[in-house]
């Protein structure tokens, strides 16, 4: 990224090796997802591709769609919008926060069911969900299944082709390592006349010398879903991530995170915090979200700002507050041996719930 912010600021921006690197960053993000670099594009944020799929599609009045109405609101509101133009909109309410199962699925589908949208794992609690038996099921009703998979992507291996996404999107800010508003959106090569491209310009709808034609013609590849000039410059940083994570190999990463997450939970724990989610197991993640019965968490939260450490503060519906921590494979135990540290003298200092 500072190679390309210096070049451009010598050279014009759009040099000839632009295009060349734009290439091999589609195979990249194609081999990360097990899909074909020309089921590839170049967009970030998450939300973008999300609203790509639900406005790209032509709906009818009475079709459905399934979506968690828990799920982080950047794939909740693309789908609830769809409502004016008839679309019935099925919210998923499991039994226990993020716990969205293939029976669960299974017992919302209909025979006017036509999209179910869903997140890799709950942004709040880490519930990982098993995608490949839900893609699984839609496949077999022919029903689209499109996946935010922001929460996933850069953290556990992912096959598209053998879980049966047909649509997804996300951002490499989070798990992937990478820049704000760079991503990847893939869109199944058979699904491309299906879902139509929304936002039109003069790098998707053919144009040759730059000239426009009377007719819009789309760009053969997932191309057509990028209207304009890219993010060049997080491109690059996305591009270098993924040559970091693939060289280290998505199943060492994946495991590695859930050997932190247990060291960090041992750690936690005697210190009276309640973990909130997965400990371990097929729907464990990285993310580990913990409340604590006797501190104000936010004061702790504050506390921990001030000392360097990098946490979330979240929030449930009741109003509940928790620290949610992401440990990613990079992170070292010397690390959490200062965290705790942290933790107990915050957890003296602060006030009491």
């Amino acid at each position: 990224m500072s190679a390309y912010a210096l070049q451009s600021a010598r050279m014009p921006q759009e040099f000839c090796e632009v295009l060349k690197d734009m290439r091999s960053t589609r195979e990249l993000c194609a081999r990360l997802i097990g899909a074909k670099w020309q089921e590839i594009a170049l967009l970030g944020p998450t939300s973008l591709g999300l609203s790509l799929f639900a406005n790209g599609i032509e709906w009818k009045p009475g079709d459905e769609v399934v979506c968690y109405a828990d799920d982080y609101p950047a794939n909740v509101y693309p789908w609830l919008d769809l409502r004016r133009k008839g679309v019935v909109v099925k919210l998923l309410r499991p039994e226990n926060p993020g716990a969205v199962t293939p029976e669960l699925v299974e017992e919302a589908l209909s025979s006017k069911t036509r999209l179910v949208a869903l997140a890799s794992c709950h942004f709040f609690n880490g519930y990982r969900l098993d995608v490949e038996a839900i893609g699984s099921l839609l496949r077999s009703r022919g029903i689209l299944f499109a996946l935010d998979a922001i929460q996933t992507l850069g953290a556990f291996p992912l096959d598209v082709v053998r879980a049966n996404v047909d649509l997804l999107s996300a951002d490499a800010h989070k798990w992937l390592l990478g820049p704000m508003a760079m991503g990847i959106v893939y869109v199944a090569e058979a699904h491309f006349d299906r879902v139509r491209p929304t936002l039109l310009g003069a790098w998707n709808v053919r144009s040759p010398r730059f000239l426009a034609q009377e007719t819009v013609e789309f760009e053969s590849t997932a191309q057509r879903y990028e209207p304009g000039v890219l993010n060049i410059s997080g491109m690059y940083g996305m591009k270098a991530a993924i040559e970091l994570l693939l060289g280290i190999g998505m199943d060492r990463v994946g495991s590695e995170i859930l050997r932190l997450k247990a060291e960090l939970i041992a750690r936690l724990e005697p210190l009276g915090f309640q973990t909130t989610g997965p400990v371990s197991g097929p729907h464990a993640s990285g993310i580990t979200t913990v409340s604590h019965p006797l501190v104000k968490v936010s004061e702790l939260f504050r506390f921990m700002e001030k000392e360097g450490v990098v946490a979330s503060l979240r929030y449930d519906r009741a109003g509940r507050e928790y620290l949610r921590f992401s440990p990613h494979f990079y992170n070292t135990e010397i690390e959490f041996e200062r965290l705790s540290e942290i933790l107990r003298r915050g957890i003296e200092a602060c006030p009491r719930d």
